[in-house]
């Protein structure tokens, strides 16, 4: 490897990609190309950057599996930086094999995290707290530890976990202050702002207000009956019920618990959980079948009990209860919140982060455009849709999660 291939190579590690195109813009050699591609990435020009490692990856060729490895995977990330995520699986999966395969410890390490990412992005929360489990940062570079840190931050910040989040910041920032990479600062400094803005809100007998996740924390570790809209469970001590695949039993806790210490009449549960604004004998004898069922969910973190105008809840050892509704009252939330991140996504990568037919994201995209809400440029497969962040929200309760089955 030459000299001026180094020192390019050098100026991209410390992110200065301005310093590394003076040294090798006018080069097409595969070397040049694959370092070219990376400070385009760096600099903002995705398509471009993912143009020229793939020229790259080529002019290497088989015989240095290493070296277009490296480019495939520099190539997964530009990919998970579009929101191609179908692409990024498949080019990760290669790239990470043949790393391992050929002792690149480091870059193997890196794919991981992308994959990680991946995963996180995408709701997979388990899976994610489980592969960054099997990864020892001792001993890796300064931006792959800061890296470690971040996805440590975003795990905890998806379980509601504000102390955890905060102090895998902090290591984060250490690290990249070390790196001296002034993108990756930019980054966990964004991700530390989450912290301070409104993640929920939480509506009691007392009222209504925002709340951050340090708050959110806390009520999810008190002996409060916790109701929460924004995972659609129910949470009580240790105990998480799951109801996001039973709409109709989570539309009856909620107006009940938004009802306590009162009852809820039973036109009123009906129009929430049926959508009827006439009932009849038949709707009623559904509701007490519906609520039967809820009895049954909830046995051992609260009672249901009927009353002359409608039910009533009963949290166990009169425990208090407590409701926390999404940050942005909006139908396409999740939709909003994938798009708060301020990348262009299509609509099949939206569908597979949120786990739903893509003409069902079509849908939702069209009615946030009508609002003025999103823009979308770009025709056929290759339209893309994006939008400012949302202003003064941290959107991590908005965003996917891999459902339970109860």
């Amino acid at each position: 490897m030459d000299s001026m291939i180094t020192a390019a190579a050098l100026s991209l590690a410390h992110g200065d990609p301005l310093g590394a195109l003076s040294r090798v813009a006018l080069r097409d050699d595969a070397p040049a190309l694959a370092l070219r591609g990376i400070a385009m990435a760096q600099l903002g020009d995705l398509p471009r950057a993912r143009q020229l490692v793939r020229r790259a990856a080529r002019a290497f060729g088989a015989k240095e599996a290493v070296a277009r490895a490296r480019c495939q995977l520099a190539e997964a990330e530009i990919a998970l930086a579009v929101r191609d995520l179908d692409a990024c699986t498949t080019l990760l999966a290669d790239a990470r094999r043949t790393l391992e395969d050929h002792g690149d410890r480091a870059n193997a390490a890196h794919a991981r995290y992308l994959d990680i990412r991946h995963l996180l992005l995408t709701g997979r929360l388990d899976d994610a707290e489980q592969g960054l489990a099997a990864l020892d940062p001792a001993g890796m570079p300064r931006a792959l530890r800061a890296a470690h840190e971040l996805t440590t931050a975003g795990i905890a910040m998806r379980r509601m976990r504000a102390h955890a989040a905060r102090e895998a910041l902090a290591r984060a920032d250490a690290h990249a202050r070390a790196a001296g990479i002034a993108a990756l600062g930019a980054e966990i400094e964004w991700a530390a702002r989450l912290l301070d803005a409104p993640a929920a809100r939480l509506v009691t007998p007392d009222g209504q207000r925002d709340v951050l996740l340090d708050e959110v924390e806390r009520l999810m570790s008190s002996t409060a009956l916790v109701v929460d809209g924004c995972l659609h469970a129910v949470h009580h001590l240790a105990t998480s019920i799951p109801l996001a695949r039973r709409p109709v039993l989570f539309a009856l806790v909620r107006t009940l618990a938004e009802a306590w210490p009162q009852d809820a009449a039973r036109d009123t549960l009906i129009l929430a959980a049926f959508r009827i604004r006439h009932p009849d004998e038949t709707h009623r004898a559904r509701l007490r079948v519906e609520m039967g069922r809820l009895r049954t969910v909830l046995r051992g973190a609260a009672g249901v009990r009927a009353t002359l105008r409608g039910f009533q809840l009963i949290p166990r050892d009169g425990d208090q209860v407590a409701v926390l509704v999404r940050p942005v009252d909006d139908d396409h939330a999740p939709v909003l919140a994938l798009l708060a991140d301020g990348e262009a996504w299509s609509s099949s990568a939206l569908a597979l982060a949120l786990g739903t037919s893509q003409r069902t994201i079509q849908r939702s995209l069209e009615a946030l455009a009508a609002s003025g809400k999103i823009q979308g440029y770009g025709q056929g497969r290759a339209r893309r849709w994006s939008m400012l962040p949302l202003p003064g929200f941290a959107t991590n309760l908005l965003l996917p999660t891999a459902l339970g089955v109860p």
